[in-house]
């Protein structure tokens, strides 16, 4: 197979002085890519700022033989956002790849938390992957190319305990690279969601105090990590974030799952559930109860795409039985 390259691409990279957007970083310069290597330098609480953490990337990236140059701007304000890209312009003359993977951890109880903890985690993973892609996807729109992925998480997915304020910030992502992936198909742009696992700075962030809740901890200590023994590392992440951001991978609009070296597109479904009678009345809460088994029912599900496609799946499930 023709290795996959990125020569002549520039690609941002937010949060890229460690971790997850480290290695990307490393892994497109080392395919190709010019890379603006963006880290504000906090700590895995998202406290402090340095600008050494960028810095050091970029002397890695460089002392390889590779092209980046380093920014320090916070994405939690929009005029942070803008410059990050704008360093891409002033530097390459253009943006073809934007990761953003910029984040930390608060966690705290659902109850618990403060308008600091929930703010926060907001304001950098959320509106700050919103900032950076706004400028990044005029210029992507621009040149007629453009690969966005947004890093998402199992913990917004799926679920965990004490996370509530980061797992609604990375369930936004979702939605937010849904758009951007069906406004983008317009004009060459592709976006995607990655749920990376890793064990990475962050990891130390995390409370055991979530241990409190029992269903939650016998999901923990109940789990089968057999096939998870050294495959936890950042670098298992890599080989798909880097895929999903080729030229050659046209996928959009999708989930995928990183987790012990396992990949895997993670997919959002309807079931064909209960359709009400025909007619302008609405059923009754009786009728919704009398029916939960056929609305629960997963024998035949559809995934839409677009909000609309959701109507069609209706008027199907109609036909199949035998309403219309």
């Amino acid at each position: 197979m023709t290795d996959l390259r990125f020569d002549g691409r520039v690609a941002i990279i937010t949060g890229a002085g460690n971790g997850l957007g480290k290695d990307y970083a490393l892994e497109l310069a080392r395919r190709g890519a010019k890379v603006v290597v963006n880290d504000l330098g906090g700590s895995g609480s998202g406290q402090g700022q340095s600008h050494n953490a960028a810095d050091l990337v970029v002397q890695e990236i460089r002392g390889k033989g590779g092209e980046a140059v380093a920014n320090y701007d916070s994405v939690s304000t929009r005029q942070g956002g803008a410059a990050v890209v704008q360093t891409a312009l002033d530097a390459f003359g253009k943006v073809d790849i934007c990761i953003n993977n910029a984040g930390f951890l608060r966690n705290g109880r659902f109850e618990d938390l403060t308008d600091e903890q929930i703010d926060a985690i907001i304001d950098v993973h959320l509106k700050g992957a919103i900032y950076v892609a706004q400028p990044a996807y005029r210029a992507m729109r621009r040149n007629g190319y453009g690969r966005f992925l947004f890093t998402g998480s199992a913990s917004a997915m799926f679920g965990h305990a004490w996370q509530a304020n980061y797992a609604a910030a990375k369930g936004g992502l979702m939605g937010l690279s849904h758009i951007v992936a069906i406004e983008g198909s317009a004009y060459g742009i592709t976006s995607n969601l990655l749920l990376p696992t890793a064990q990475s700075r962050l990891a130390a962030e995390m409370d055991a105090g979530f241990m409190e809740i029992p269903a939650f901890a016998e999901a923990v200590q109940g789990a089968d990590y057999a096939a998870s023994d050294g495959r936890i590392e950042v670098a298992f992440n890599t080989p798909l974030a880097v895929y999903l951001v080729s030229e050659q991978c046209t996928s959009t609009h999708g989930i995928y799952s990183q987790n012990s070296g396992r990949y895997a597109k993670v997919r959002i479904c309807a079931a064909d559930g209960w359709v009400a009678p025909m007619g302008p009345m609405p059923p009754s809460v009786e009728d919704i109860a009398a029916h939960w088994g056929s609305v629960t029912d997963d024998a035949i599900v559809h995934e839409p795409l677009t909000v609309y496609d959701e109507f069609t799946a209706v008027a199907k499930a109609a036909r199949r039985q035998g309403l219309i």
